[in-house]
């Protein structure tokens, strides 16, 4: 199995520079990494088309989801996955992965573990992933995309793609139509990636709160009366998976101040809590 990771990119030359390293050391696998960048103006183009480690694509694109399919069109592999420039793979993240898939023939979408870290790689919290409720998926996301791998049949067969005209909330409604086409998907318990909370991440932005409320407001009434049973429900999952019985750990990462190689930060006390964003 041949792996296609697929990273949109616009203006975002510094952390871009972390991701491409992250998928680059993978061992153990084969795969290509394809960079859609909207013609970045930061400087992004005086390095990224000249890459040997990517398949670089400079052209415009209506955003960061259309971005992604196009990506997803020109993939080869026989698993795919995005990752964006904020985000990185950990350490053996691919191997895990394919052989995963491996053992799990019939499984199509593969949803793994992400560690939380702030702009300078500092720990924040880790995530488990868990396989997402449609009752409950707009109040609470249990899956991060960085951590999250599809067989090539589910877009290039199934035709399920990112739907452009979103900007920024898109992955729930990704989600939800894999779950709509019971497409079948299973968790698998190891961490695999790396999100970095920056403060300017865009989902916190304005057009994503924008899309957020108006996502909300069209949710059946009587569903959002249950918001705090689904939340519930959600920490209960959590819970009886074992989230939120972590032991120490370590994970390695490139950083803003070494983008040539991974540097290790031990955790003597992880949590499953992201106490900002609760």
């Amino acid at each position: 199995m041949r792996f296609s990771i697929v990273t949109p990119s616009f203006r975002n030359s510094k952390w871009l520079k972390l991701c491409i390293a992250s998928v680059a050391d993978q061992e153990g696998v084969e795969f290509e990494h394809i960079v859609q960048d909207s013609c970045s103006d930061d400087g992004t183009q005086d390095w990224l088309p000249r890459d040997p480690r990517v398949r670089a694509f400079i052209e415009k694109d209506t955003g960061m989801y259309d971005a992604v399919n196009r990506g997803f069109r020109r993939a080869q592999g026989d698993i795919l996955a995005y990752l964006n420039c904020d985000e990185q793979y950990l350490p053996g993240a691919l191997k895990t992965i394919h052989d995963f898939f491996a053992a799990n023939p019939k499984i199509e979408v593969v949803l793994a573990g992400s560690i939380i870290i702030n702009g300078e790689g500092k720990y924040i919290c880790h995530r488990h992933s868990l396989v997402p409720y449609r009752h409950s998926l707009w109040f609470r996301f249990p899956v991060f995309t960085c951590a999250l791998f599809l067989r090539r049949r589910v877009v290039h067969e199934r035709g399920i793609v990112f739907d452009p005209r979103w900007r920024d909330l898109g992955d729930g409604f990704w989600v939800q139509a894999m779950l709509e086409s019971h497409i079948p998907m299973t968790v698998c318990d190891s961490f695999t990636s790396a999100f970095a909370d920056t403060g300017e991440n865009m989902n916190l932005k304005p057009n994503a709160i924008r899309e957020k409320n108006e996502i909300l407001a069209t949710i059946p009434r009587w569903l959002r009366l249950f918001k705090p049973v689904w939340i519930l429900e959600y920490r209960l999952r959590k819970l009886m998976a074992g989230h939120y019985s972590l032991k120490p750990t370590s994970y390695s990462i490139y950083t803003l101040q070494s983008p040539q190689q991974r540097v290790r930060f031990d955790v003597a006390k992880p949590t499953a809590v992201w106490h900002n964003r609760l």
